[in-house]
């Protein structure tokens, strides 16, 4: 399995056919749920960058606006300014040169911007449906791109999600269909797509854990899946853990479990227990 992203010789693909890789989360805001504050000047980011590329990162997400329950939105260009000058500085590194830098914003004009900057993969927690532009500049650009299934906005995506008969699994199914027919219509070639059935995004505690049973269930046409649940609060309810950085053992068992089902994108905050538990599976499971 390939997943293309922009036309680069070092950059340009990355091989999901035997081997799991780790997105690691870079947010340079100052409200993320886990991580908010931590890495919000170009120092700390760089800085944890690097950390997270030698802990085995491929792929290092840049958010500069958080998409927690609750959140409200940031003008673009408040976003372009937190996260084009990170993008960079990454890009300037050659020890960069080797991993694919994400954007993760739902406006076309940020994810324009950071494209320009040396981003190779925009991830789209709207799944391309916020921003009208969003998928023509995608088509053009030949960039990889993170297709997220979102019930609302962040602002109120956790005010009493439900789902038709109660079958979220079949409604994300659909709605991965319906977007890749969509994106491919459009110009957007299907091998640069990965679909993300967002874990949080609009989803009760029940609806998640059906996803999370169901991940074999998810894929369309082949495409990979990218499983974003590091430290979520589903994890705190479950548990009782209200500091979700000490939620990086049940994230790391569902990065487990969901590897052996097959989900080969991981998007996590702590790379390096992670990237040792995608290795140890994957010697399990004989790859």
């Amino acid at each position: 399995m390939i997943w293309r992203t922009r036309q680069h010789e070092k950059r340009g693909k990355l091989d999901l056919s035997a081997e799991a890789v780790v997105m690691g989360i870079l947010n340079v805001t100052p409200d993320s749920f886990s991580d908010g504050g931590e890495f919000s000047t170009l120092e700390m980011a760089i800085t944890r960058a690097k950390e997270m590329r030698d802990e085995g990162a491929k792929i290092i997400d840049i958010g500069g606006e958080s998409t927690r329950p609750g959140a409200e939105a940031v003008s673009a260009e408040e976003e372009k300014a937190r996260v084009v000058p990170v993008i960079q500085k990454l890009r300037e590194m050659p020890e960069f040169d080797e991993i694919h830098l994400s954007v993760d914003t739902s406006k076309a004009s940020v994810a324009s911007a950071a494209i320009d900057a040396g981003a190779d993969i925009v991830n789209d927690v709207t799944g391309c449906t916020a921003d009208p532009e969003m998928i023509s500049l995608c088509a053009e650009r030949g960039v990889g791109l993170v297709v997220m299934h979102m019930q609302g906005t962040p602002e109120t995506m956790q005010k009493n999600p439900s789902y038709a008969d109660d079958d979220v699994v079949g409604e994300v199914q659909q709605f991965f269909s319906e977007r890749l027919k969509t994106l491919t219509d459009a110009g957007v070639k299907p091998e640069c797509i990965c679909f993300d059935p967002g874990i949080g995004f609009g989803k009760t505690d029940a609806h998640n854990l059906s996803l999370l049973t169901h991940i074999d269930k998810l894929t369309v046409a082949g495409r990979p899946i990218l499983l974003g649940v590091s430290r979520k609060s589903l994890f705190g309810r479950l548990l009782g853990i209200e500091i979700p950085h000490e939620r990086d053992a049940a994230t790391i068992a569902m990065t487990t479990l969901a590897r052996n089902e097959g989900c080969m994108i991981h998007r996590v905050h702590d790379v390096k227990g992670n990237c040792q538990a995608l290795k140890i599976t994957e010697k399990l499971i004989g790859v």
